[in-house]
């Protein structure tokens, strides 16, 4: 392993580290010794950067869920009929995953038990909730089908794309962001539109 130069070391690169080893080792299983080895510098010249493991913590999954809430201000979220906001939003879900994997992976894994894991867990709530309000509005306009609870539609839809970053490699080889992205919304609005009884 190729040990940085503390420096050349900045926040930004830091927090790449961290990431990678919380999402290794477990956030609660990680200790400030496993990211100064990790990183190639003391555990002093990480406290230079950040107050501590938390802060990492926060800002990893604040950039995930920056990510996430971003979609819904983009003009196709906002603007069309709820079905065609849905679906801009399922396919730019994956994409941000996939942009974001490592902060994506980390933010899915957090349990709780921290302030900031307890605030990132409700702040995914609120997203959810958005996107439910979405399938919602969908299902009222008959544009996706209607006996299935919004809710649950919207949490099954979410565990096929959060599944992703238990498989997805970004090594060149397998899909792309745009493949993955049109096979989700391929096969989520093939079945919220196949039969809309109510």
């Amino acid at each position: 392993m190729t040990t940085a130069k503390r420096d050349t070391y900045t926040p930004e690169t830091l927090l790449s580290v961290a990431v990678r080893v919380f999402n290794e080792r477990g956030y609660d299983g990680t200790s400030m010794e496993h990211l100064s080895k990790a990183a190639g510098i003391s555990k002093s010249s990480i406290y230079h950067h950040v107050s501590g493991k938390e802060e990492l913590l926060r800002r990893a999954v604040s950039r995930a869920l920056d990510g996430l809430f971003g979609i819904l201000d983009e003009e196709h979220a906002r603007e069309g009929s709820a079905a065609e906001r849905l679906e801009h939003v399922v396919r730019r879900m994956v994409e941000v995953l996939l942009a974001e994997l490592p902060y994506v992976t980390l933010l899915l894994r957090v349990r709780g038990n921290t302030g900031t894991e307890r605030w990132a867990l409700e702040r995914r709530r609120e997203f959810d909730h958005r996107v439910a309000a979405l399938m919602k509005a969908a299902a009222a306009e008959g544009d996706v089908r209607g006996d299935v609870e919004p809710r649950l539609a919207t949490r099954l839809v979410f565990g096929m794309i959060n599944s992703i970053v238990e498989w997805y490699r970004p090594d060149g080889r397998g899909a792309g962001a745009r493949e993955v992205a049109d096979a989700v919304a391929r096969l989520v609005f093939g079945g919220l539109r196949g039969d809309r009884t109510a």
